[in-house]
């Protein structure tokens, strides 16, 4: 089933999180060369701007027709705490008006992430605090992957980990869709 990319309330849609073939689907459904799509995707993934502006190599009437129904839609954190050892936790806002954690572990070799594919659990594990929040939602790919694309210290990430809140198996389509971009 092909899903729509248009809003019906008028809201602006993120561009974030969208696959190539989905902005594939968004370049045709607003009547520009479909190379287009290759190009957003540099900006969004490679380049990881923050304005569709900045599209430089795209017509400004495309860039405009962007604009008329999406945004880039990236999240900074809202908050950040840091431990002694350097490991930040920070605390990021969702579309469900929920908030998540993502931890950042920096090691003598290597820096981890640790995003997180829902908000609570299912699962209930009787040692884990994110299950005895309970479940509130899955995550979209692009709140998935915006852990890591609004994180200041993303340069020096070496190792992505689905091990912050939810079961990443259990949210898998978006789970996969967030592999694909990353």
């Amino acid at each position: 089933m092909k899903k729509n990319n248009s809003n019906t309330e008028g809201q602006k849609l993120p561009l974030f999180g969208k696959t190539l073939d989905e902005l594939k689907n968004v370049i045709q459904e607003i009547g520009v060369p479909a190379f287009t799509a290759k190009q957003i995707t540099d900006w969004l993934y490679k380049k990881a701007v923050d304005e569709i502006d900045a599209f430089s190599n795209i017509s400004l009437s495309t860039r405009e027709k962007l604009k008329e129904k999406f945004i880039i839609g990236k999240i900074p954190p809202s908050n950040v705490q840091v431990s002694v050892d350097g490991t930040k936790k920070y605390l990021y806002p969702v579309s469900t008006g929920r908030y998540i954690e993502t931890a950042y572990i920096p090691e003598k070799d290597r820096s981890t992430l640790c995003v997180s594919s829902q908000v609570g659990c299912k699962m209930g594990c009787h040692f884990c605090m994110t299950g005895k929040q309970g479940f509130q939602g899955n995550l979209l790919a692009g709140e998935i992957i915006n852990q890591y694309y609004s994180l200041p210290d993303r340069e020096k990430i070496t190792n992505i980990v689905y091990m912050g809140m939810g079961e990443p198996l259990d949210n898998l389509e978006e789970v996969l869709k967030s592999l694909e971009i990353l």
